[in-house]
């Protein structure tokens, strides 16, 4: 796993992200937003105590800022984007009005064929959709020991699909963390709670627009 993480450091992220135009989003006066964190070990928080978690780190700074949410950590470790889609329906209750799905790590370190991945994710975010939920997709992306074919079938997976399913795109979930010592336990992998403060920091922008395009949700 430690050569995924150093490989993932060589990968070219696309700097820029997705501007989505919204009101501001739900202040703590407002009713809570229902949350699911649909993803893995790199999410669920594997080695960190739960208030270190990422949906609860999440759920913190948005806090901060006004924004409540009623967060459900719905990380499994090990998990991939096949089996996200297995457990979709209990995993992502009735009620639920929004879901980041943080899923793919796991098929790209096993070399999953990309054609898969990308079926799993299509199901999850169409069926959510189904349901009136909003989704934010979160990218990952492939290690290039398996050949440069391999990493442009899968990194192109994500990109693609939030265009294709008209959803917001994070391009990378461990930008800012992939391959830094400091911000890894000793695995070379997991985040430390340090490294989840940094992915929380950097993906805030994109996760206050993508609530304040929620409908009801505006103050």
């Amino acid at each position: 796993m430690h050569m995924l993480v150093l490989s993932l450091a060589l990968m070219a992220v696309e700097p820029a992200l997705a501007q989505t135009s919204a009101q501001p989003p739900a202040t703590s006066g407002a009713k809570p937003v229902r949350m699911v964190v649909l993803g893995d070990s790199l999410s669920a928080g594997l080695g960190l105590p739960a208030p270190s978690a990422f949906p609860a780190r999440l759920q913190n700074a948005l806090k901060s800022k006004g924004i409540v949410i009623d967060m459900i950590n719905a990380g499994v470790s090990g998990d991939t984007s096949s089996g996200g889609r297995d457990r979709l329906d209990w995993s992502v209750p009735e009620g639920t009005q929004a879901v980041i799905v943080e899923l793919g790590a796991n098929d790209a370190l096993r070399g999953t064929d990309p054609s898969v991945t990308r079926a799993a994710l299509t199901d999850i975010v169409t069926r959510l959709k189904a349901r009136k939920i909003s989704v934010l997709l979160c990218g990952m992306l492939a290690p290039p020991n398996y050949g440069s074919d391999y990493s442009a079938r899968f990194n192109t997976i994500y990109p693609d699909l939030a265009k294709s399913l008209d959803v917001p795109l994070y391009p990378f979930f461990l930008e800012g963390v992939a391959a830094d010592p400091r911000l890894n336990q000793a695995d070379g992998l997991h985040p430390t709670a340090e490294g989840v403060d940094v992915i929380v920091k950097n993906i805030l922008p994109i996760v206050e627009a993508f609530l304040g395009t929620i409908s009801g949700q505006h103050s």
